[in-house]
């Protein structure tokens, strides 16, 4: 026995079926059946989630690396807003990330619900002879997930030949690197996340049906794990959508290294669809932190400079932006100011490791 099977888990439980959806970059479905016979691994992601956007550089580096070994990569994309079950969002999103193997768009959360998933991403190995035997949720575990493919590649091959482990593609990936406990995930939508609805700070909370005028809390009354905002909003189940003109504000106070966001020109999935904005003004956000437009050492890869010396954000489609990227761990807080119309905030995830 190789000394890395003990990776892998007895083979007991079969491959469910994959659910019928659109593919990408397929021209047909693919079947468990069809797949007997090869190493499969399944991705479950969603274009907007933070993890799994930062473990997409590594399922396609493996993706490039084995497949001529035999591996199979399959991406299923279960949708976590209304926003990514539009084929073209998760096709342009797929080929901004360079994704090249298939992936099943699984709106209606079919493979999800076979494989009793629970969580974005989690990656499932299957066998040659189709049995599931690897899982690993979250981000993370990244030279076990390789060593648990090559384990299974060598069981249908012996003798290939297979590359070393990839190194760590960040820095933060590596040994040594320190992880701390950051501000958690916040929802901006009134549904939230999770039992507990959204994360909005405001005294007035959440109001429903019409928009809302909101005036921010003074600075001693702004504790982190919530955000705030000042101006005219709308509620909505999945987001917080700028109901004035210019100006409207969100105010987040927060702990980690990074800070990232997803927002959308608009929360009107026609108006995606169509490419419409509700309004004539450029989507944009500034960002300000600690009072200060953020300098391009502090600047994520999202951010740009106007002639003023304004940090900004042009928000074309539906995504995850990241804001902020400070060097170190710390206590912060981002001030950020919609200057179009119609813009929707979802959700803020944060970053907690740093380079070692």
């Amino acid at each position: 026995m190789s000394d890395l099977e003990p990776l892998l888990e007895r083979p007991l439980v079969r491959m469910p079926p994959l659910g019928e959806g659109e593919w990408i970059n397929s021209s047909r479905p693919l079947t468990r059946e069809a797949l007997r016979g090869q190493v499969v691994l399944v991705d479950f992601w969603d274009y907007s989630c933070v993890n799994c956007v930062r473990t997409l550089p590594y399922v396609r580096a493996w993706h490039e690396r084995y497949a001529a070994h035999g591996l199979v990569v399959i991406g299923v994309h279960s949708p976590e807003f209304r926003f990514a079950q539009v084929g073209q969002q998760v096709r342009e999103a797929a080929a901004a990330f360079g994704l090249t193997y298939p992936v099943l768009l699984d709106n209606d959360y079919q493979t999800w619900q076979q494989f009793a998933n629970r969580a974005w991403p989690t990656k499932y190995l299957v066998d040659g002879q189709g049995y599931l035997r690897f899982k690993r949720q979250g981000e993370g575990y990244y030279q076990e997930t390789e060593r648990a493919i090559q384990a299974l590649l060598r069981q249908q091959d012996p003798a290939g030949v297979l590359p070393p482990p990839l190194p760590a593609l960040r820095p933060e990936d590596a040994p040594g690197a320190v992880c701390y406990r950051t501000t958690p995930e916040l929802y901006a939508g009134y549904q939230g996340g999770g039992l507990f609805g959204g994360a909005l700070g405001n005294p007035a909370g959440y109001v429903t049906g019409s928009p809302m005028a909101y005036v921010l809390p003074g600075p001693f009354d702004r504790p982190a794990g919530q955000f705030y905002l000042a101006g005219f909003w709308q509620a909505q189940p999945e987001a917080m959508v700028f109901a004035g003109q210019d100006g409207g504000r969100v105010v987040l106070p927060y702990q980690a290294a990074g800070v990232n966001a997803v927002l959308s020109p608009t929360y009107d999935p026609v108006a995606l669809m169509l490419g419409l904005r509700p309004g004539p003004a450029e989507p944009v956000v500034e960002l300000l932190q600690d009072d200060v437009p953020l300098s391009p050492l502090l600047a994520g890869a999202d951010v740009y400079f106007d002639e003023a010396g304004r940090s900004l954000v042009r928000v074309t489609r539906p995504r995850m932006y990241e804001l902020v990227r400070n060097p170190g761990f710390g206590e912060h807080e981002l001030d950020l100011v919609f200057h179009a119309h119609g813009l929707a905030l979802y959700t803020f995830t944060f970053v907690s490791c740093v380079k070692g």
